[in-house]
């Protein structure tokens, strides 16, 4: 077999993508390209998970320290909320995670942490005071 997965994974790869073009199925290394394949999906929905919790957590500095709100928060949140839409919009079965009580747990903690850290403030909710609708649509803004 060429280059071993543990050694190089891009050498592999490349190796891999073209024992498949040229139909050598019985040479693959059919484990750890089924690995890669579930990590593409666990990488999008770690990506949407980090873009919800700095969404979420700018949420909460604006709903928690209404005087320092300034185009740069609203920025962000414009940004997150942009983003978020077009990763449901190319990979539909992400929508999925917004219903899932796990995920949304974890989320709102990491958001929780982000802001703790960037306000100092300790105080925020345990869970996420807003529905998903609310959270994703353009025109909401907590209020303090």
């Amino acid at each position: 077999m060429g280059t071993p997965y543990e050694k190089d994974v891009v050498a592999w790869a490349m190796e891999q993508a073209a024992l498949l073009r040229s139909g050598q199925l019985s040479a693959l290394d059919i484990e750890h390209i089924a690995e890669e394949i579930e990590d593409v999906g666990k990488s999008e929905k770690r990506e949407l998970a980090s873009r919800m919790a700095v969404l979420l957590a700018h949420l909460l500095k604006w709903q928690y320290q209404p005087g320092r709100r300034g185009s740069s928060w609203s920025r962000t949140i414009k940004e997150q909320r942009k983003a978020i839409a077009a990763a449901m919009r190319q990979t539909p079965s992400l929508k999925a995670s917004l219903s899932d009580a796990d995920w949304l747990a974890g989320t709102w903690s990491d958001a929780v942490t982000k802001a703790v850290e960037e306000t100092g403030l300790d105080n925020f909710p345990d869970d996420c005071p807003w529905s998903m609708e609310q959270v994703l649509s353009a025109e909401f803004l907590p209020e303090a």
